[in-house]
């Protein structure tokens, strides 16, 4: 077994006792956007149960256009943020540590969705990503309220106790539209190239920064595949990539979450690393890796109703002890089995289970 794995790891001054991180995963179970008591004993079995670091479910912003399920939790009001305190301090005790996922979806929003049916989506210039435009570009007074609505959230995360907080710039929702160029035809600063179009995130991050202070860590979660269209492709050369990342490194953040669809496959050619390792080659930033860990199949066939057979963790370890990258964020296995790192840290792969997509339904 790995020694790597269940090592502790600091950033920023916050020790994390291993390298297992619980990936974010919106489940939709914060009715009106209410994190209740079962959504706190659900984090809290698993930072009892040797997972380092818990990365929450998507958690809204206070735009109002931030949502389209009125059950994602939201990350402002007073009884959310009620709700949010008693998930804190659920996990408290534990050893393991917890970081808030602050999200936006931006145009994946679709109109009449969300805690405020009523409101308009927020995007970079109101093009869809087919290139229509459906709607006039935000104002400059607007995309700073975006970007400050992070922030906002982010000081919340400090006063209720997190260790930590990530930006969710991945996947094709508000923040990675910026980064794209069919949807960001902006023309101020935060359009142009691909440089360019990370200054969204960037500011996100530095008005973060000022937010939380010194000694919180920020987490920026970035993908090259987009969930409108999976072979799409930020930076297709690890020259691109460098220049894209050094942007939010010149912005203080301090882990990047790779996002991939299987951790083993690797980003460029000519090369075995994945996104993560690539990201921290070209970086020297701690870095994260995803991607169907200890499954076979990708978590895209779970929305499709499928299982997944459990998978040997073997190449896990070997990249772990290499320093490909520094932690490894594990999806549907931990939301199956609140104790599958407990069983990988004490041997007992034989318990490891399949997995079944019913298990997106459950508060287990």
């Amino acid at each position: 077994m790995s020694n790597t794995l269940f090592t502790p790891f600091t950033v920023r001054g916050l020790t994390i006792p291993n390298r297992i991180v619980m990936a974010p995963m919106t489940r939709g179970f914060s009715p009106d956007g209410v994190p209740g008591e079962n959504v706190a004993a659900y984090y809290k079995r698993r930072a009892e149960s040797d997972v380092g670091l818990i990365l929450t479910e998507g958690t809204v912003i206070d735009r109002d256009g931030s949502s389209n399920d009125p059950n994602y939790p939201k990350f402002h009001g007073e009884k959310s943020l009620a709700g949010w305190k008693a998930v804190a301090d659920a996990v408290a005790d534990a050893p393991g540590k917890i970081a808030p996922q602050l999200w936006h979806v931006g145009m994946v929003r679709k109109p009449g969705t969300g805690h405020n049916p009523d409101a308009q989506s927020d995007s970079p210039s109101g093009v869809t990503h087919t290139g229509k435009s459906v709607m006039p570009a935000p104002s400059d007074e607007d995309v700073a309220d975006m970007v400050n609505s992070y922030a906002r959230s982010a000081k919340s995360a400090k006063q209720l106790g997190f260790d930590a907080i990530e930006i969710h710039g991945a996947h094709g929702y508000l923040i990675d539209q910026f980064f794209w160029d069919v949807m960001n035809q902006r023309e101020d600063k935060y359009g142009g190239d691909l440089n360019d179009r990370a200054t969204f995130a960037a500011d996100i991050i530095r008005e973060c920064r000022k937010a939380v202070g010194d000694d919180m860590p920020i987490i920026l979660r970035f993908s090259q595949w987009k969930q409108q269209d999976y072979s799409a492709r930020l930076a297709d050369t690890p020259e691109k990539l460098e220049a894209f990342l050094r942007v939010f490194a010149d912005a203080g953040v301090d882990v990047l979450h790779c996002s991939q669809r299987r951790f083993w496959e690797p980003e460029f050619d000519g090369s075995d690393l994945n996104l993560a390792g690539w990201a921290k080659k070209l970086t020297g930033l701690p870095t994260i890796s995803v991607g169907s860990v200890g499954l076979k199949g990708d978590f895209f066939e779970a929305f499709q109703g499928k299982g997944a057979e459990a998978a040997s963790l073997d190449e896990l370890f070997e990249r772990m002890d290499k320093d490909e990258f520094d932690m490894i964020a594990v999806g549907r296995a931990l939301l199956q089995d609140p104790h599958w790192a407990t069983k990988v840290k004490e041997g007992r792969f034989d318990e490891l289970q399949n997995y079944s997509a019913d298990a997106l339904k459950t508060l287990y």
